[in-house]
């Protein structure tokens, strides 16, 4: 039984993930339209023009959080790769047969 449910994946998975590979373009896009559509339903529900500023506001806040989110992603992806590269350049930095001294020059 515990079984089964280790190789069950939740419903939204790939949903979740085709979302996130999204470009970041179009998630700006798409962050800003749902903001807009949330703020013309808020006008909509309380017949004040001014709360279509809410949801547009919070369609620009969504966006920008996306780019940071991205931001944060692509450096840590940068951060592993950099570590995963000094550890792999590590053992050529360490010969010391090809040393030389080239403090005085003897002729």
């Amino acid at each position: 039984m515990a079984n089964k449910e280790q190789n069950e994946q939740p419903k939204f998975k790939p949903i979740i993930e085709a979302a996130d590979h999204l470009s970041l373009g179009i998630s700006i896009v798409v962050a800003v339209l749902i903001g807009v559509g949330i703020g013309w339903m808020l006008q909509k529900l309380t017949q004040v023009g001014w709360t279509m500023f809410i949801g547009v506001f919070i369609g620009i806040a969504a966006a920008i959080l996306n780019v940071y989110k991205a931001y944060l992603r692509q450096f840590s992806e940068y951060e592993t790769l950099a570590k995963e590269r000094s550890e792999r350049m590590k053992p050529h930095f360490d010969k010391d047969e090809d040393d030389e001294d080239y403090g005085e020059k003897s002729y």
